[in-house]
């Protein structure tokens, strides 16, 4: 028993410290010196994370069909978790367009992708994009229309992680030729993303504080809660075993999604108590995400 759980402990272990490391040597660069992620950042969502999702989404390996009912359960998740909250937002005393998003959409692009390849190897890479793009997909749709009932949804045709996906799922269900040549360049763009995302979530911590501490920490409890509420019988329901279930848990015990902040500074949403619900539910992963490997693994 004493050498099953080291072992345990290891590979949580193993898992988790690379991804606080990049995340603290963020931190630690943005606090010795000024440090501007906002081109790089651009660059992550237009051209590095599109090229991830296409290099995977494209390759003969990966199989759509054998994804559909996780990408439905990761759906599910999101959605049911924004049902679960919002009633509770009158009893916490915060405005549903606040609190619910950050519990919705989760950390599966800084957090979530690294943390299920380091867990479950680079095989699990594909069913981690294949979260990924469903919380990004309903977070510049529902997220978007929760903040602004008029916002229009022709412009998710402009897109890039959207135009990504669809070229993606064009090349697999059509099995189209990728020439070695352009194929190479996509997939080291591709590899550039899930660092820069870990690096870049360091430096936000910086810039966030403490003030709204209160709706920080019903945000912290309320996302992983929330989640695995909704994962465990969306398990069951639709039948999935062994990693699929174990990827669901997963994705739903993750934090809030840096974007939240940034999506709420533009709509003028309460950008600071969003920035506090973003930082301590982050900050409380450390706790949260090794209890759930613990769980899963």
């Amino acid at each position: 028993m004493d050498a099953t759980v080291s072992v345990l402990l290891e590979r949580i272990f193993q898992t988790v410290f690379p991804l606080v490391a990049i995340v603290g040597l963020g931190y630690l660069c943005a606090r010795r010196t000024h440090t501007d992620m906002s081109v790089a950042n651009r660059l992550n969502i237009d051209l590095f994370a599109p090229a991830l999702i296409f290099s995977v989404m494209s390759a003969k390996s990966f199989d759509p069909i054998a994804h559909q009912n996780l990408a439905l359960a990761g759906l599910m998740v999101v959605l049911a978790s924004g049902l679960l909250v919002w009633p509770l937002c009158r009893f916490i005393g915060v405005s549903p367009k606040t609190l619910v998003p950050p519990v919705m959409f989760n950390n599966s692009g800084n957090l979530g992708l690294p943390l299920i390849v380091l867990a479950f190897g680079e095989e699990a890479l594909a069913a981690a994009v294949v979260l990924f793009v469903v919380e990004n997909l309903l977070h510049f749709t529902v997220g978007m229309f929760i903040l602004d009932s008029r916002t229009n949804p022709l412009k998710l045709v402009r897109n890039p992680m959207i135009v990504a996906t669809v070229a993606g799922l064009a090349w697999s269900l059509f099995n189209l030729p990728l020439p070695q040549a352009i194929k190479t360049p996509i997939d080291m763009l591709g590899q550039i993303a899930i660092p820069l995302m870990l690096f870049a979530l360091g430096v936000r911590m910086t810039s966030i504080d403490f003030s709204n501490w209160k709706t920080g920490l019903w945000g912290a409890v309320l996302t992983p809660l929330s989640g695995i509420i909704v994962a465990i019988p969306t398990i069951w329901l639709l039948g999935l075993e062994g990693r699929d279930a174990a990827f669901l848990i997963l994705f739903g015990a993750l934090p809030p999604a840096v974007l939240n902040y940034m999506v709420s500074e533009r709509y003028n949403q309460e950008p600071h108590q969003v920035a506090s619900i973003v930082l301590i539910g982050n900050v409380a992963s450390l706790v949260v995400i090794p209890l759930t490997l613990a769980f899963i693994l």
